[in-house]
């Protein structure tokens, strides 16, 4: 089998880093912790599986970047990427072991994730498969830009795995929020604004609503029960909050009309949410009602 460097970037991780390393021990030829300035008992559970733990600055708006020093202290042939929250499968271990003497010419892999959102397994809503490129040979690949969620980069070809990696994802409401409220909403605005975003009041009424139909209805939020209402509705603030800073680099430009502007808006937005309600009732359904339901679709009844 060909050496397997699993590098693993932890700030304040002792709740999950210990089932992490433990899940690679015996995958991994070498283990590389690289540890942002933690302050709780983070660096004692990693010398127990390492010696091989290094420091970086606490820097969460260049986390990915900084993932990039990691990388190049491993060793291994190939590098296998995870965060403390997440670990493998004794499954997906013995998929990878396979892979990397099978597949040579391949440069990369992505991985299927399995988020725990809330205690439970989100198996939609947009969660799941949410293919991750975790896997890939040294010096092929690397995090390109500090813009927060980038997938790593890497030169070559590039195959998927079909056993999972679970994450545990956000565990609570203040998790979720804060995360998203002080490093991904803000770091989302600023890469939209750096790409020419063209500001438009209505975005304040289209982002949320568009992310909520995304979720709920296309990606059958639905089918995750209250979790994946309680979600899909938290992913439209999260965009609303994206507008809400959007705003902000425009200097909170004024528009007196908004009750206009939600009147001109509204009526589309009713519009879609009661296509996809419809198409939601036609998906769950059974023939002959699926039918029916389909004729009544169109006909807009």
């Amino acid at each position: 089998m060909a050496n397997l460097s699993v590098v693993v970037s932890v700030y304040n991780g002792e709740k999950y880093l210990q089932d992490c390393l433990a899940s690679v021990k015996d995958l991994a030829s070498e283990i590389i912790v690289v540890d942002h300035e933690s302050t709780d008992k983070t660096v004692a559970i990693a010398k127990k599986f390492t010696k091989k733990v290094f420091k970086q600055k606490n820097d969460p708006e260049n986390i990915d970047l900084q993932k990039n020093f990691g990388f190049e202290k491993a060793t291994g042939d190939w590098i296998l990427s995870l965060d403390a929250d997440e670990r493998i499968t004794p499954e997906l271990s013995e998929e990878i072991q396979k892979v990397l003497v099978s597949h040579p010419q391949i440069t990369g892999f992505t991985i299927p994730r399995k988020n725990i959102i809330f205690g439970k397994w989100i198996e939609h809503t947009g969660w799941y498969p949410d293919y991750q490129l975790r896997l890939f040979k040294k010096g092929k690949g690397k995090y390109p830009s500090k813009h927060v969620h980038q997938q790593i980069a890497v030169e070559g070809t590039i195959e998927s795995l079909t056993q999972p990696f679970i994450h545990e994802n956000y565990q609570s409401m203040y998790q979720f929020l804060h995360r998203g409220l002080t490093i991904y909403c803000p770091n989302e605005a600023e890469n939209l604004h750096t790409n020419g975003y063209i500001f438009s009041y209505t975005d304040a009424i289209r982002f949320p609503f568009k992310e909520f139909i995304s979720r709920f209805f296309a990606r059958e939020g639905y089918l995750d029960g209250f979790h994946g209402l309680m979600l899909s509705l938290l992913m439209a603030f999260y965009h609303f909050a994206i507008f809400g800073y959007l705003w902000e680099y425009e200097k909170f430009p004024t528009e007196e009309n908004g009750r206009k502007l939600l009147s001109q808006e509204l009526p589309e937005v009713i519009k879609d949410y009661d296509y996809w309600e419809k198409t939601a009732k036609i998906q769950t359904a059974k023939n002959p009602a699926r039918t029916l339901l389909k004729i009544k679709r169109k006909l807009g009844l």
